[in-house]
Order: structure tokens, then C-alpha cells, then sequence
């Protein structure tokens, strides 16, 4: 294969038996196949010992197949001045083999679906070495097209083993449409499972939020809705006001009463009292120290978010 001065043969008028049926029938499976201008099928050596069962391709070559019947994807493609496919798959590296490696490979394997192309091959054989030769027969019906390749009957153990596979196939086929159905329908099931937990978690968080709420009322006559002059007050008898406080105070209680949060930045509250950031901050945490407010996070752009600290 790999000498430059190989020249490419040429191109074969028919096949006796279709070359994708004979390697079903041989392997169990529709490997992959590259078929060369002069009729030549190389296959990568991978799919088939992955369909014969051998646990290292590497090893299953080294062990069976000849040098002669396997090669490099890049040596087969250069020799007959053809690029390597596209993906993946079809890498330089890849190792091929030929039909007779292939035959080679089917007949070392132990897979129970090639026992009856083996036996057909063992068949073929007895026959060569008892008559000196092995003629397929021709089909009963020819086609009539000019240059059309001329049909032959498959040998039987070909044909039931092609016939089993199919089978065999389609037995899967429909083992796999059931479990699909099957999967969908316990899909469907979880889907439905999934909803009624999530209605019942909903019912739950109401019932909760119900339970909050009827803890929240008052047992007395309705709390009155607090006003700027109350909350003062309030404020006043928590805690030592002085003057820094209280001007804090006076500028942030009615923005609290009113919006019942505060989120004015702390520039923006020391431009209006006439007092520093720094004494602005301090006077806010003595207002939490002292439980007139809390904190509750911040704005998107930093300031922080005080409440009322209702007791």
C-alpha cells in the first residue's frame, strides 16, 4: 500500500454479493466504509472489533490481521490521491482494514451472530478443496439496464443470518419505542407529582403567611399610624438627645413617617443639617444603638436603607 509507485486498479465491473450485506452478515452490524476508485473497501478497524467484541482494536490487529490488509487512513487516501473526510471520526491515524482483514477478524472472533457466516466460509472452503472451486448462482431475475451489474442468490447462511439480524433489529427497535413511551409517560407522572407539591408548598406559604398576620394584630384597640411629633417624642425619652442628634432627627423623622424608609445618601443629609458626614454617621448609629432605628441593607448606589424600629 505504501509504495509511490502503486498504481490504483481498475474499477470493478460488479460484486458478487453486495458488499454492505455480506459485512452485516459478518459482523452483526452496518460499519462504516470507505470504497476506493478500483472497488477496494477499506473499513476503520475500530467499529468492527467494537462490533466482534474485542476489547483492544490495538491488540485484536496485532494478534489476527496481517500488515498487508490494514493501513493508515492518510497512507489509503494518499495512495489514490484522495483527501481524508471531514469530522471527527476520520482521523489521520485512523487504522483501516480491508475485506480480508475483516474476514480474518470475523473468523478469530467468539460473537454468536457471526457463527453462521463462518460456517458459510468453512462451507466455501470444503468446497474449493473437494470440486477446486466455488461459483455463486446467478438470480432467477436480471436486470435489464445496460451496464448493469449482474445479480447473484445470496447463500443461504448469508441470507438467514442478514434475516435474524434484521430481526433482531427490529425486535430492538421496538423494545427502544416502548421504553421511550414508557419514559415520557413516567415523565408526564413526575411533571405531575412536581405541580401538586408546588400547589401544596403555595398552600402552605398562605397558610403561614395567614398565621404571621393574625399573629401581628393587636389584642388591644388598633395601634395609631405614628406622626413626625410622636415619633420624636418617642425619641426623646430613649435617650440623651443633643443638639447634633436632634437636628439629625428632625430631618429624618418625617421622611421616615412619611415614605417609612429613609434612603438618602449620607452627603445629602449632612447638606441639610450643616453637620459632617462623619457626625451625620455617628449620630445614625446612636439613633440604632438606642433601638429609634434599624438598618435594612443599602441602595444600588450605596446609601444606606433605615426603618423605623417600632416597639
Amino acid at each position: 500500500m505504501n509504495e509511490p509507485e502503486k498504481q490504483a486498479k481498475p474499477a470493478r465491473s460488479h460484486e458478487a454479493i453486495d458488499v454492505g450485506d455480506f459485512v452485516y452478515a459478518a459482523t452483526g452490524a452496518r460499519v462504516r466504509r470507505l470504497t476506493m476508485p478500483d472497488g477496494t473497501h477499506w473499513f476503520p478497524a475500530v467499529d468492527v472489533c467494537k462490533e466482534l467484541g474485542y476489547a483492544s482494536p490495538g491488540k485484536a490487529l496485532a494478534d489476527h490481521v496481517p500488515e498487508t490488509h490494514r493501513e493508515s487512513l492518510e497512507s489509503v487516501s494518499s495512495a489514490y490521491g484522495l483527501s481524508i473526510p471531514a469530522g471527527r471520526q476520520w482521523r489521520r491515524d485512523l487504522q483501516l482494514i480491508d475485506i480480508q482483514g475483516l474476514l480474518v477478524l470475523v473468523m478469530s472472533c467468539t460473537k454468536r451472530t457471526a457463527a453462521p457466516f463462518k460456517e458459510w466460509a468453512t462451507e466455501v472452503l470444503v468446497t474449493v478443496h473437494e470440486e477446486g472451486s466455488y461459483t455463486l448462482e446467478e438470480a432467477e431475475v436480471q436486470p435489464t439496464e445496460p451496464g448493469a451489474p449482474v445479480a447473484y442468490a445470496m447463500p443461504e447462511q448469508v441470507a438467514e443470518a442478514i434475516v435474524r439480524l434484521e430481526a433482531h433489529n427490529l425486535q430492538l427497535d421496538e423494545q427502544l419505542a416502548n421504553g421511550q413511551r414508557e419514559l415520557i409517560e413516567l415523565q408526564k407522572s413526575t411533571l405531575a407529582v412536581q405541580q401538586a407539591m408546588v400547589r401544596a408548598m403555595e398552600r402552605i406559604a398562605d397558610r403561614i403567611d395567614e398565621l404571621v398576620l393574625e399573629r401581628r394584630k393587636p389584642y388591644g384597640p388598633p395601634m395609631a399610624l405614628p406622626t413626625t411629633e410622636s415619633v420624636l417624642a418617642d425619641w426623646r425619652q430613649r435617650l440623651s438627645v443633643t443638639e447634633d442628634v436632634w437636628t439629625v432627627a428632625v430631618v429624618i423623622a418625617p421622611v421616615l413617617v412619611e415614605r417609612g424608609e429613609l434612603r438618602e445618601p449620607l452627603e445629602s443629609i449632612a447638606a441639610r443639617t450643616g453637620l459632617t458626614v462623619h457626625r451625620v454617621n455617628e449620630c445614625l448609629r446612636l439613633l440604632r444603638k438606642h433601638a429609634c432605628i434599624h438598618s435594612r441593607g443599602g441602595t444600588e448606589e450605596g446609601a444606606p436603607v433605615y426603618v423605623l424600629n417600632r416597639i
